[in-house]
C-alpha cells in the first residue's frame, strides 16, 4: 500500500477500487452459490425426513395388514406387500437423500412412484385409522419427492 501512495494518490485509489472489484464479484457469486447450495441441503434433508417418516408408517400399516390378514381379512394381503416394498423404497431415498448422493433424483422419482401405488392401496380402506394415516405419509412423501426430482440431484 505505501508503494501505491508513493506513486500517487489517483493510482493508489485506482489500484485499491480495481482489488475491491477483483474480490468483490466472486464473493458475491460464491455467496450466491452459497445460498443456493443451503437450499438444496435443506430440500435433501426435507426430502430425507419425508421418506423416513412414511417408511415407518409403512412398516406400522404393514404389520397392521398383517393382524388383518391373520384375522382371515385377505384383502389385506395386496396392502401388506404394497407397504413393504415402499417401506423399502422411503428407507434407501432417505438414506441417499440425506447424504446427497448422485442418485438421489433416480431414487426420489422411484419412490414417489412407490407412494403413489400404496397411498392408493391403503386409500381403499378409508375407515381404517392405520390405513388412512399410510395413505397420508406416503402422499406427503410422493409430492417430497417429485418436488426432489423436479428440483434434480446434483447442484
Amino acid at each position: 500500500m505505501i508503494r501505491f501512495l508513493s506513486l500517487g494518490n489517483g493510482f493508489a485509489v485506482f489500484a485499491i477500487a480495481f482489488v475491491i472489484t477483483a474480490i468483490g464479484v466472486p464473493f458475491a457469486v460464491t455467496q450466491e452459490r452459497t445460498v443456493q447450495h443451503t437450499e438444496h441441503e435443506k430440500m435433501l434433508q426435507d426430502c430425507a425426513k419425508a421418506c423416513s417418516d412414511c417408511q415407518r408408517a409403512c412398516d406400522m400399516c404393514s404389520t397392521h395388514c398383517a393382524h388383518q390378514v391373520h384375522e382371515g381379512k385377505k384383502e389385506h394381503i395386496a396392502t401388506l406387500m404394497t407397504c413393504q416394498d415402499c417401506s423399502t423404497f422411503c428407507a434407501a431415498a432417505s438414506q441417499i437423500t440425506a447424504r446427497g448422493g448422485p442418485f438421489a433424483q433416480l431414487i426420489c422419482m422411484s419412490c414417489a412412484d412407490a407412494c403413489a401405488r400404496c397411498g392408493a392401496e391403503c386409500e381403499k380402506f378409508p375407515n381404517d385409522s392405520h390405513m388412512k394415516a399410510c395413505a397420508e405419509e406416503c402422499r406427503r412423501c410422493e409430492k417430497a419427492c417429485r418436488g426432489m426430482g423436479k428440483h434434480g440431484a446434483s447442484k
